[in-house]
């Protein structure tokens, strides 16, 4: 009996220690994740005038919103890089949603010659990195199409991903076929089953398409500046290497747009934060 009670008080014991333990462990990895936001939101709040010193600091010798006023008034062109920014990744966002769901119905739901074939090879080109694809895709929208340095060279290579595509096959595929059945009974053409069906059933997956796409395309720096030669139709990303000269660099300014441009990302998370946190249980269907 006394063995027993060793053992049996020790668990408990055991037990805490390990869940201290991994408290710890993910304590550790928050604060290196959230350390970059923190810096950059303190690196904002300092003193345009000490943009350029060799030296960072954890806190502001000055806590000021001068670095943000200087933002905006230190090109012409700050407000048009967050509306360029806004234009590109909604319109990438819009039409990711709208045609990767439509090919995930397609894929998943409707059965036609070479279906598998297609999808098929649809992920082997997801399997290609990204940066290959940047030297033809250049040389198509410069050499080719000549649209360098406009919208549609921002936004149409990004008009619809692979990755989206699989996303909303995987996810449409564990609607039950019966469902549809009974809208077929009813009449319905593809269209109407699709938009009257399909698409309320998956608003969890295409919040989580559109929370994704929208960041990636926000954040993406290589190629807005590979295809814009003007100030004007710069991105924010871009944008903001304006503030880097040869002999220093505006740093506290350059954080506070950084921090501006963080905004947009923020609002659209919060507002489809609960269909995010739903796509965790990706598969499971609702009545």
């Amino acid at each position: 009996m006394a063995l027993y009670k060793q053992h049996s008080g020790g668990r408990p014991a055991a037990r805490v220690a390990r869940n201290s333990a991994i408290a710890v462990v993910l304590l550790v990895f928050a604060a290196a994740t959230l350390f970059p936001i923190y810096f950059m939101l303190i690196s904002s709040f300092g003193d345009p005038i000490e943009a350029g010193a060799a030296s960072y600091r954890l806190w502001p010798g000055k806590f000021t919103f001068a670095s943000y006023k200087f933002f905006f008034d230190f090109s012409p062109h700050s407000y048009r890089w967050l509306l360029n920014s806004i234009i590109v990744a909604g319109s990438v966002m819009v039409t990711n949603v709208v045609f990767a769901s439509l090919a995930g119905y397609a894929f998943s739901k409707i059965r036609f010659a070479g279906r598998n074939v297609l999808f098929s090879l649809l992920l082997s080109a997801m399997m290609i990195p990204y940066q290959v694809t940047q030297v033809p895709l250049y040389i198509l929208i410069v050499n080719v199409f000549h649209i360098e340095n406009t919208y549609s060279a921002l936004i149409l290579p990004g008009l619809v991903t692979v990755y989206n595509i699989f996303l909303a096959k995987q996810f449409m595929s564990s609607i039950p076929n019966e469902i549809i059945e009974s809208a077929k009974v009813e009449g319905c053409s593809q269209f109407q089953i699709f938009t009257k069906v399909i698409a309320p059933l998956s608003k969890t997956v295409l919040a989580v398409m559109a929370i994704l796409t929208f960041m990636d395309s926000w954040n993406t720096f290589f190629w807005p500046f590979l295809v814009t030669n003007s100030m004007d139709m710069q991105t924010i990303q871009v944008g903001l290497k304006n503030f880097r000269f040869a002999n220093t660099t505006y740093f506290s300014p350059m954080m506070a747009g950084a921090a501006i441009s963080a905004i947009p990302m923020f609002i659209l998370f919060f507002s489809l934060q609960r269909y995010f946190l739903e796509g965790v249980t990706v598969g499971a269907v609702k009545g």
